[in-house]
């Protein structure tokens, strides 16, 4: 069924409105049962949450985008609602109308172990708290075949709406997990024998190796990016079997980190 919304006010359309944490609180971000609620921005992300079986509670569409979706939304438990182009972008507050953006109800968070023990090429976020730079993460890695990402408490939600939106839905198709602190993680990737390449300009006291020259191998292997600011911490730096940086002009010392991870997944994988 298709409902028409005539006014911008309605309160079917008040979750498309709101803020982060009151889609989902930090407790609800990592319950492994699954609650709160997530925002899918534009049709390409919608079509990949409902292909990823993700909730929908409300999609708010065109006419056209509509009847594309709504007997998978129905089929799904969601409704679809349709409004002009006038109310679609009143709500979405990107001052587009967007084809297409849902309401979703977040899935259950992922373990730690499981993640570790189902991928064999691992993205590792160390402080990574710009939801954009997350989402550029997450797309360069899900499309060069890394498999599983992990965060530290302090990095951006993968679902945050700015996240999703600029992986272009791709989270879905790269499973992710928290992990509580540095030396739970290093064990649980040293059980599996994971090789773990943190990247990095410079390091006082180890070598840090031209990244080119570091060889394929059909072992598993982890990358991990630190924050911008203070890159990698010194737990985590001197846990990685290798420290490698990215060949570049002299006087320029970094990349962001968004466009390094793209460098080093291509290179590294």
């Amino acid at each position: 069924m298709i409902i028409e919304v005539d006014r911008a006010d309605d309160q079917r359309l008040d979750a498309f409105r709101w803020r982060e944490r009151q889609l989902t609180t930090i407790a609800q971000r990592r319950n492994a049962v699954g609650e709160g609620q997530f925002i899918a921005e534009g049709d390409l992300v919608v079509e990949r949450a409902l292909a990823a079986g993700c909730t929908p509670e409300h999609v708010l569409c065109d006419p056209k985008t509509a009847q594309r979706f709504s007997d998978r939304i129905a089929a799904a438990g969601g409704v679809t609602l349709v409004a002009t182009a006038d109310i679609r972008r009143e709500v979405t507050g990107l001052g587009v109308p967007l084809d297409a953006i849902g309401v979703f109800r977040r899935p259950a968070v992922r373990s730690l172990s499981d993640v570790v023990t189902t991928s064999t090429r691992l993205v590792i976020l160390d402080g990574i708290d710009n939801p954009s730079n997350v989402g550029s993460i997450v797309r360069s890695a899900a499309a060069l075949g890394w498999d599983g990402l992990l965060l530290d408490n302090s990095s951006s939600d993968p679902l945050a709406r700015r996240a999703l939106r600029v992986a272009m839905g791709t989270t879905f198709a790269l499973p992710h997990a928290r992990y509580g602190s540095t030396p739970v993680l290093i064990e649980a990737l040293a059980s599996r024998n994971f090789e773990i390449i943190g990247l990095t300009p410079t390091h006082p006291t180890r070598d840090v190796l031209d990244m080119n020259t570091i060889p394929p191998t059909a072992t598993s292997r982890a990358l991990v990016l630190g924050s911008e600011r203070n890159g990698l911490s010194s737990q985590m730096a001197d846990a990685c079997t290798h420290l490698a940086s990215i060949p570049m002009r002299s006087g320029i010392d970094s990349l962001n980190v968004a466009i390094a991870a793209g460098i080093a997944c291509y290179a590294l994988r």
